[in-house]
């Protein structure tokens, strides 16, 4: 199994390298929240639940007001904790019925970087960044390698990168990682 190091707490991180499902949340939380908390949200979800994994069946046929609930106990799971739920709830109902509740079968037989990314940009509450950002991590980190999958990535797929949580493998690269997003924020102000 892959070794993980995104959110810096071994449980969580294990769920990530093992939960294809809960890979897909910590990816979508991971807006306006630091990443390691974002990542973080999928374990903090499973025990609230009482669950080992995220069972996107069992998410999507949730009530939406206590699933709400779950995510905004304190601490919340996000700083959106109400809108967030359902997002996740939302990505759970797509994975049930287009993927058979089986999140790892979108990319184990993609067969070129740009059909995964096609996958990925469907899932509710992607878009093309956060697509790509994932499609990065697939590879770099998970082995997921279709043929183009660098080019299908963009700039985040660049071998020696150090822009996204694709390029996150121990605490130093974490801070080049922050570093470079810094840098390119203050770049986008002017």
């Amino acid at each position: 199994m892959v070794e993980l190091h995104l959110v810096g707490e071994p449980a969580a991180d294990e769920l990530l390298a093992r939960d294809p499902f809960a890979l897909l949340v910590g990816m979508l939380l991971d807006q306006q929240v630091p990443m390691e908390r974002a990542f973080a949200g999928p374990a903090t979800i499973a025990a609230r639940l009482g669950t080992r994994s995220l069972d996107p069946g069992a998410i999507a046929a949730y009530d939406p007001e206590e699933f709400a609930s779950v995510l905004a106990e304190k601490p919340a799971v996000h700083r959106f904790p109400g809108s967030m739920a359902g997002k996740v709830q939302k990505l759970a109902a797509y994975v049930t019925e287009n993927w058979g509740g089986d999140a790892g079968a979108i990319w184990r037989d993609a067969e070129t970087g740009e059909k995964l990314l096609a996958r990925l940009r469907a899932l509710p509450g992607y878009g093309e960044q956060k697509a790509r950002i994932l499609l990065a991590l697939l590879g770099k980190q998970f082995g997921v390698q279709p043929e183009g999958w660098r080019e299908a990535a963009g700039p985040y797929g660049e071998q020696g990168a150090k822009r996204s949580v694709a390029d996150v493998v121990d605490a130093d690269s974490l801070l080049e990682v922050r570093e470079f997003k810094r840098q390119a924020k203050r770049a986008a102000k002017g």
